[in-house]
């Protein structure tokens, strides 16, 4: 049974080797499964794994099959299952590593492999039609030939294009004149008939499959001829290697050699405006997939489909599945390929938004949980002085929506401005074809276009022309519809409606139902990069609010809510993943609860940031920082402190260049950059600076009470309908931030040593004091306990029980206290306003008899009212069971 999951990101430096050298702590701790990042042949170097270029294969520099196999043979040496991270979604463009994408380049439309991905190759003009935008120069192209950094090279009977350490395919077809003048160089009938045999395969526009069945098996044959001529005679390959020579040292033949090929070599910043291809968000390395093609399935599920045939994994998780065109039919395939398996699917879902229920998933990867308890501990009567604060020491505003609105347009104005290019040129002329929408110019279709997008209240819909529509799917539309009218009151409304209509695949149609499928692949990155990516790190009023899944526009949620919504993600999906930290997650759950803990301190924190604003003004060089970038600095030293300055350095430059403001990743201001980073040096080494931060610190126990609150955090992932994930090292205090630093080496062998030490802690650990709760062993401790009460008494948490209990008293909405039937858990929040007082708080137990599975001891208690601090006693948490 899956009880708990152990989420580890595997690298070079971690490989697979070294994931089943935890096994045994895994198995101490109580986890029942190891979770891994994928682990499929990914490009060269790569830290995540999400850079796949050979779905047929694990990855060797993983450890390949040898390592996997004895990997498994660990696992399950120690009862463990296995969950994998998969990407169906995209691969990485990696030279040679990715064999179907270099074939694309080789051969394009005529490539065995062109319908695999998502590419637009009509081109939008005659200039660039039947390639692909290879964005790769440095510089522009003429200047990058001219100066000879572009370069073919001869390997065999072979032919590649070379720039620095890219490296692409030179076209076979395109061979014929080079070896014809190397013919006549050396004089050789042989291989003047091969120039010839070249330059008569069929074009790669020629795309019906005798043409491209013999353009593949023709181009081998004739490449094996050449490398054995070259090799028999070598007066024929001096003259060759010649051509190549005097080829490289003359611009004007390289580019007319180059204007012949499948791909366009261009400057980088090219890709901004011109890509053809779909891709990953904005990452033009990683282009897109269409695995709603059978073959596409079959091929890019190959090892992922044996392993879990053979039961050498058990659970699947599914990455960016809104990036799918059809993510139902998808996940349908996928329940096929692996009926068994469990499958959590990558999703973030927007307030009151759910899964579509046709999905054969076991539930998300735990997004939304982490919203749910990030907001039940969020005080919301600190909303109002907080928003004053940060409006009035920043100046920014006080209204999410209005940045994030604004940030989705500038994302789409920019790093995603290819994608909505694409988008308008389909709608532009869908219009065309639609008697009331002809006549319509792309700058009007562009702009309504772009309302909707900024307006739409989800990452996307689900609309499938040969399936009912969902009742949330029309409601989304016609909600961005209405609010684009109010956004664009220029807009033609009728226009508007139009479009709308088209989403809802009311206009049957080929290039309807084309655009209508291609609007989600386009919505879902534009809310994406607008919101996560962008407006979380401009909107910095309360940066715990600021989390993958969640709103910071919304300041805390009502006690009520978190259960209301606990009962129903039980009612819908009772084995879901639930999670506190991910790969992804803007900072962990340890640095969130001290962030959060701000809102019950909104006074002392005004008055706080005010005396440190004077203490650090002379910091500030000529560019900046500007306050909003000062005001993140300190809520991250309230979240991490002490760090180490090369840390918060790294991270604040991430977050400025995220912010798109002042700098970004691909426009960067050196001079803002390096202001910034002397800011931030010189604060943190300012003497005054840091003993007024450390004062604030101790006066309000910030750590303490802190730590207390992420403990009750832990208790509900442990307890709360679902299947808990832990990241890796989130099972003891962490202070991570942003990737890549919460991607930093685990030290398993410390928390083996931990684990060992707490184990002879009794229930009554944490409810000694404060200070116990507080210990470097506290979260581990309470972790180790819950999972190896779950391993020896499921029943209770692997239900769909969710039972809010009855609390009165004057400190009842300081408690979270709820029955899974035969399990009552208690959780304290708010602790900075509670002071430790419970006062006349009770809590309802159901009939029966209870005892403490964490809590004071004593003798079992009956059901019905009883104090809450005879039941925590001075710690936040308390566990009974039956």
């Amino acid at each position: 049974m899956r009880r708990a999951t152990y989420r580890v990101q595997l690298r070079a430096e971690f490989d697979l080797d070294r994931a089943a050298g935890v096994a045994d702590y895994l198995a101490e701790l109580g986890i029942s499964d190891l979770y891994c990042s994928p682990l499929l042949q990914a490009a060269a170097g790569s830290t995540h794994g999400y850079d796949v270029v050979d779905h047929s294969r694990l990855s060797a520099d993983l450890g390949g099959d040898a390592a996997f196999a004895r990997l498994v043979d660990r696992l399950r040496a120690r009862s463990l299952g296995l969950t994998v991270d998969i990407v169906p979604n995209h691969m990485a463009i990696d030279g040679r590593s990715n064999r179907w994408w270099w074939d694309v380049l080789e051969n394009g439309p005529s490539s065995l492999y062109a319908p695999y991905f998502d590419i637009d190759w009509p081109g939008d003009s005659s200039r660039h039609e039947q390639t692909v935008l290879v964005p790769v120069l440095g510089d522009r192209y003429g200047r990058i030939l001219d100066a000879g950094e572009v370069v073919v090279r001869r390997e065999g009977g072979s032919f590649s294009v070379a720039y620095h350490d890219h490296e692409l395919p030179l076209s076979p077809r395109t061979q014929d004149e080079l070896l014809g003048r190397a013919a006549d160089r050396a004089g050789s009938p042989a291989l003047r008939d091969l120039a010839a045999d070249f330059g008569a395969l069929p074009h790669a526009a020629m795309t019906d499959p005798t043409a491209v069945r013999l353009r593949h098996d023709q181009k081998e044959v004739l490449r094996e001829r050449l490398a054995a001529l070259c090799q028999a005679e070598p007066s024929v390959a001096d003259a060759v290697d010649r051509e190549v020579s005097r080829l490289n040292s003359d611009p004007d033949e390289m580019d007319r050699l180059l204007c012949r090929q499948n791909y366009r070599l261009a400057y980088w910043r090219t890709a901004r405006e011109e890509l053809d291809y779909r891709r990953f968000f904005n990452i033009e390395t990683l282009v897109g997939l269409r695995v709603e093609d059978d073959r596409v399935f079959a091929d890019t599920h190959e090892c992922i489909g044996r392993l879990a045939r053979d039961h050498l994994v058990s659970g699947l998780r599914v990455d960016h599945v809104d990036g799918l065109r059809d993510p139902d039919g998808y996940l349908q395939r996928l329940r096929r390929l692996a009926p068994a398996a469990y499958v959590v699917v990558e999703k973030i879902l927007e307030p009151a938004e759910h899964l579509p229920d046709s999905w054969p998933v076991d539930g998300t990867t735990g997004y939304d949980f982490v919203t749910r308890v990030a907001n039940v501990f969020v005080d919301p009567a600190g909303e109002g002085p907080m928003t004053g604060t940060y409006t009035a020491v920043t100046g920014e505003p006080g209204d999410y929506a209005a940045v994030v609105r604004q940030a989705k347009r500038q994302i789409m104005t920019d790093e995603l401005a290819p994608e909505v290019d694409r988008l308008t040129r389909q709608l532009h002329a869908v219009c065309d074809g639609h008697r009331r929408q002809r006549d319509r110019t792309r700058g009007e279709v562009h702009q309504a276009l772009e309302a909707v997008l900024t307006s739409f209240p989800v990452y996307r819909t689900y609309f499938q022309p040969d399936r009912p529509s969902r009742d949330a799917d029309v409601d989304h539309v016609r909600r961005a519809v209405a609010a684009a009218r109010e956004l664009e009151p220029d807009t033609d409304p009728d226009l508007l409606e139009f479009i709308g209509e088209l989403l809802m695949l009311h206009h049957p149609g080929g290039p309807e139902t084309e655009f209508a499928q291609m609007f989600p692949q386009v919505s879902a990155p534009v809310m994406a990069k607008g919101a996560e990516d962008t407006a979380f790190y401009r909107y910095n009023r309360l940066v715990s609010l600021n989390e993958v899944g969640g709103d910071p526009g919304v300041f805390g949620r009502p006690l009520a809510r978190f259960h209301a919504d606990s009962t129903d993600a039980a009612r819908r999906h009772p084995h879901a993943m639930l999670t506190l930290a991910t790969h992804d997650t803007k900072r962990s759950p340890d640095v969130r609860a001290r962030i959060g803990l701000l809102s019950e301190l909104a006074e002392p924190w005004d008055e706080a940031v005010r005396h440190w604003v004077e203490l650090t003004d002379g910091h500030a060089g000529e560019h900046g920082p500007d306050m909003n970038a000062r005001y993140l600095l300190f809520q991250t030293l309230v979240g991490t402190w002490p760090i180490g300055t090369d840390r918060l350095v790294a991270y604040m430059d991430k977050a400025a260049k995220e912010a798109k403001v002042h700098t970004a990743w691909a426009d960067g201001d050196a001079g803002y950059e390096r202001d910034l980073r002397r800011f931030t040096e010189a604060t943190v080494s300012d003497g005054r600076f840091v003993e007024a931060f450390e004062r604030f610190m101790r006066e309000h126990r910030v750590v303490e009470t802190a730590r207390a609150t992420s403990l009750s955090m832990t208790a509900l992932l442990l307890t709360c309908p679902g299947v808990p994930d832990i990241y890796q090292g989130t099972e003891s205090w962490d202070n991570s931030l942003v990737d890549p630093d919460n991607r930093r080496p685990v030290a398993f062998e410390d928390l083996a040593a931990g684990l060992a030490d707490v184990r002879p802690w009794g229930p009554d650990a944490l409810a000694t004091g404060p200070d116990r709760a507080a210990s470097p062993r506290a979260k581990l401790w309470l972790t180790a306990r819950l999972l190896q009460h779950r391993r020896a008494r499921p029943e209770p948490y692997s239900g769909d029980g969710y039972r809010e209990l009855p609390v009165t008293g004057s400190r009842a909405d300081h408690l979270i206290a709820f029955d899974r039937g035969g399990l009552v858990v208690l959780a304290g929040r708010h602790l900075a306003g509670l002071g430790g007082d419970w006062g006349d708080t009770e809590v309802e137990l159901p009939g029966g008899r209870w005892r403490a599975v964490i809590g004071l001891p004593g003798e079992p208690l009956r059901g019905g009212p009883h104090p809450v601090a005879g039941l925590l006693g001075r710690g936040p948490v308390a566990v009974l069971e039956t």
